[in-house]
C-alpha cells in the first residue's frame, strides 16, 4: 500500500490532505465543543431544553450546504482552487474569533451564527476538496487519493469530536475552545499555503447568487451522465445511512448495551476505524485504477452487517447497567456488536471511495465542481430526511435495533435499484471478483490501451470468461464480438448482454446477423468506443492458435482506428476451457487462486492489420504459456 501513502510526501497532495484535515478536525471540535455545553450547561445559556438545542445546532451547521453550495460550486471551476482554499482558511480564522467573542459574551446567539459560518466554512471548502483531486493527481492514483482524503477525513472527525468533548468538560473556560480552534485555523492556513496552483477550468463563467435556479442547474449538469448522477445517489444515500447509525450512538449505548459515556466514543471509534481502513484497502483492492466492482461488494456488506447488528443487539438491558466500558467489554454481545461495526465502516469505505473517484474521473472539467457541489446539495438533503424518517419510526415506538435492521432492508432495495439501472457497476463486480477468487490475474502492458478514443482490440480465444478477464482488467468499457452460440450460453448471457456485447455469426449461419454486427462495430469506433475481437472465430479446444479470420481488416478498412494486440496467459486447462472436454464440466479442475495474465502490445496502424500479422504478433505475446 506504499503508492497511495508516498502521496503523503508530495507537493502536489501533502499540503492540501493537511489543510482538509484540520479543516474537518476543527468543524467538528468547535461543534462537539458546543452541543456538550449546551447538553450539560443548558440552563446558563437559554431556557430552551437540551434536545432542542442539540438538533438546532446539527440544523445550523448543515443550512448553508442547501442554501451556498450552488455558488460554492461556480467559485470553484471560475478562480484557481489553491487560491480559494487559502481564502477558506483565512475565513475560518476570523470565524474562530467570532467564536471566542461569542464565548466571552456568553451569547448563545452569536455562537450559533459562528456555527453558521463553519457550516459556510464546509459549504465553500466541499466542491474544493474533490474537484482539485483530478487536477493535481494521475488517474492511477485517484482511488488513493480520495482514500486517504476518506479514512483523514472520519479520522479528523473521531478526534475533533473527542478533544470538543473534552475541552468542554475539562477547560476552566469555554473560550480555550475559541483559542484551539484559531490555532488549528492558523495551521490550516499554513498549509494551504503549500497547494500547488490549480487553474480554473471556467474563468470566463458569471457566478448566479439564485441558489434555487444555480442548484437546479447544476444537478442538471450531473444528470447529463447517467453513471454520474446515480454515483451521487449512492453516496448521498451512504452519508443517509451511515449518518443515521452515527446519530443513535449515544441512545443505542446508554439504552441497548447498557453502557456509560464512554461506551459511545468506543462505538464512534470503532466504526471510524473501520471507514478508515476500509477506504484504505480500496487502492490495493482496485490495483490503483477506479475499481466501481467495489460498490457492490460494499453495498452488499453494509446489507449484512447492518441486519447482524440488528439481531446482535441484546434484547434486555445488562445486569448494573450503565456499565463502566471495562464490563461492557466483558460481556460477548458487545464484541459481536462492534465486530458489526467495524464491518459497516470497512465495507463502507469500500462503497464510498470509488463513487468519489468515478465522478472526479467522469464529469466534465469545466464543471467538475458545480457536479460536486450538486452531491453536497443532495448529501445533505438526504441526511436531513434520514434523519427525519428515524425520528418518525423512533417515536412511533419502533426500537433503534430494529431501526438498523430496516436500514439495512431499504439499503438493499436501494443497492438493487441502482445496478438495475447501471449494470456496469455490478459486471464490474462480477468481473473483479472472479480475477480475485477465481484467478490472480497479472497485467502488463495495459498503458498500451488509450485512455480515450476508438481502438480495436484483439486477442487470443481460450475461454468462456475471456471477455470478462480483459473487462476486468481494462479501465475502459468494452464492447466485445462474439460467437452468437459463445453469447447465448446460459448464465453468462446475463453478462455478455449488459456488456453490450455485440453477437455475430457466420455467413452460413445467418448472414444478416453477420452484417448487423459490422455494422454495429462501424458505430460503435465511431463513438470512439473500445471494440474487442477474437480472431479465431471460436475457442480453441487444442491450446493453440486457430487461423485468423479477416475480420479485422474489414473493420478497419471501414474505421481506420489502431488495433491494439493482445494475449491471454494461463486459462488453458481452467473450469472455462475445452481442455480435456466440454468447458464448466469438472469444477475446480486447477483449484482456487490459479495464476493468469493478460498482456498488451503496441498499437498497430490499420494498413498492418492483416490476419498473418496479428496472429504473429498475439502468438509472441503470449508465448509457451497458454
Amino acid at each position: 500500500m506504499s503508492s497511495q501513502f508516498g502521496l503523503l510526501s508530495t507537493r502536489r497532495f501533502a499540503p492540501f490532505f493537511g489543510t482538509q484535515f484540520l479543516g474537518a478536525f476543527n468543524d467538528n471540535l468547535f461543534k462537539n465543543a458546543l452541543i456538550v455545553l449546551l447538553t450539560f450547561q443548558a440552563a446558563s445559556w437559554t431556557t430552551l431544553t437540551p434536545e432542542v438545542l442539540t438538533n438546532l445546532a446539527a440544523g445550523i451547521f448543515i443550512l448553508p450546504f442547501f442554501l451556498f453550495s450552488a455558488t460554492a460550486g461556480q467559485l470553484a471551476d471560475k478562480y484557481d482552487k489553491a487560491k480559494l482554499a487559502r481564502l477558506v482558511k483565512l475565513l475560518e480564522i476570523v470565524i474562530m474569533g467570532v467564536a471566542w467573542l461569542g464565548f466571552s459574551m456568553h451569547s448563545l446567539e452569536v455562537l450559533l451564527a459562528a456555527l453558521f459560518l463553519l457550516g459556510l466554512h464546509s459549504t465553500l471548502f466541499g466542491p474544493v476538496k474533490y474537484a482539485i483531486l483530478p487536477q493535481q493527481l494521475r488517474e492511477n492514483e485517484l482511488v488513493g487519493g480520495n482514500a486517504l482524503v476518506e479514512a483523514g477525513t472520519f479520522v479528523a472527525i473521531l478526534i475533533g469530536t473527542l478533544a470538543g468533548g473534552l475541552l468542554a468538560g475539562a477547560a476552566g473556560h469555554p473560550s480555550w475552545v475559541a483559542y484551539a480552534g484559531l490555532v488549528i485555523a492558523a495551521l490550516g492556513y499554513l498549509c494551504s499555503r503549500g497547494i500547488p496552483a490549480a487553474p480554473a477550468p471556467v474563468p470566463g463563467l458569471v457566478v448566479s447568487l439564485n441558489p434555487l435556479s444555480e442548484t437546479w442547474r447544476n444537478i442538471g449538469f450531473a444528470r447529463e451522465n447517467r453513471t454520474v448522477f446515480l454515483s451521487i445517489l449512492g453516496i448521498s444515500w451512504f452519508w443517509l445511512y451511515g449518518a443515521l447509525f452515527l446519530a443513535q450512538f449515544p441512545a443505542y449505548a446508554k439504552n441497548v448495551l447498557g453502557g456509560s459515556e464512554t461506551s459511545v466514543t468506543l462505538l464512534l471509534a470503532v466504526f471510524t476505524i473501520g471507514i478508515g481502513l476500509g477506504s484504505l484497502l480500496c487502492e490495493r483492492l482496485s490495483a490503483g485504477h477506479v475499481e466501481i466492482g467495489l460498490v457492490p461488494f460494499g453495498s452488499i456488506g453494509l446489507t449484512l452487517f447492518g441486519i447482524d447488528l440488528a439481531f446482535a443487539s441484546p434484547a434486555l438491558l445488562p445486569a448494573g447497567a450503565p456499565l463502566p466500558l471495562a464490563g461492557l467489554l466483558a460481556l460477548h454481545a458487545t464484541w459481536r456488536v462492534l465486530f458489526d461495526l467495524f464491518a459497516l465502516g470497512l465495507f463502507g469505505g469500500f462503497f464510498i471511495v470509488p463513487l468519489y473517484a468515478l465522478i472526479q474521473l467522469r464529469s466534465a472539467p469545466e464543471q467538475r465542481a458545480r457536479i460536486i457541489a450538486a452531491n453536497n446539495i443532495l448529501n445533505a438533503l438526504f441526511m436531513v430526511c434520514g434523519s427525519l424518517a428515524a425520528a418518525g419510526m423512533l417515536g412511533n415506538g419502533i426500537s433503534i435495533p430494529v431501526l438498523f435492521g430496516i436500514a439495512a432492508l431499504c439499503n438493499a432495495v436501494v443497492a438493487i435499484y441502482i445496478y438495475s439501472l447501471v449494470p456496469e457497476f455490478m459486471l464490474r463486480f462480477i468481473a473483479w471478483l472472479l480475477v480475485h477468487s477465481v484467478y490472480r490475474l497479472q497485467q502488463k502492458g495495459l498503458t498500451n490501451i488509450p485512455e480515450e478514443g476508438a481502438a480495436v482490440l484483439v486477442c487470443n480465444h481460450v475461454s468462456f470468461v475471456d471477455p470478462i478477464v480483459i473487462a476486468a482488467a481494462s479501465r475502459r468499457p468494452i464492447r466485445f464480438v462474439m460467437d452468437y452460440r459463445i453469447y447465448r450460453t446460459p448464465l453468462i448471457n446475463f453478462v455478455f448482454r449488459h456488456m453490450h456485447a455485440i453477437p455475430i455469426a457466420p455467413a452460413r449461419d445467418d448472414a444478416a446477423m453477420m452484417e448487423a454486427a459490422f455494422e454495429a462495430v462501424a458505430s460503435a469506433l465511431e463513438a470512439g468506443e473500445l471494440v474487442a475481437i477474437f480472431p479465431e472465430g471460436k475457442i480453441t479446444d487444442t491450446g493453440e492458435l486457430y487461423p485468423f479470420r479477416p475480420g479485422v481488416q474489414r473493420i478497419v478498412g471501414r474505421t481506420p482506428v489502431p488495433v491494439i494486440p493482445m494475449a491471454l496467459q494461463g486459462l488453458w486447462g481452467s473450469f472455462f476451457s475445452r481442455k480435456d472436454g466440454p468447458a464448466m464440466s469438472k469444477p475446480l479442475r486447477r483449484g482456487m487462486f490459479s495464476r493468469i495474465a493478460l498482456v498488451v502490445g503496441t498499437a498497430i496502424v490499420p494498413a498492418a492489420a492483416t490476419p498473418e500479422h496479428l496472429q504473429e504478433v498475439v502468438a509472441g505475446l503470449r508465448g509457451e504459456w497458454k
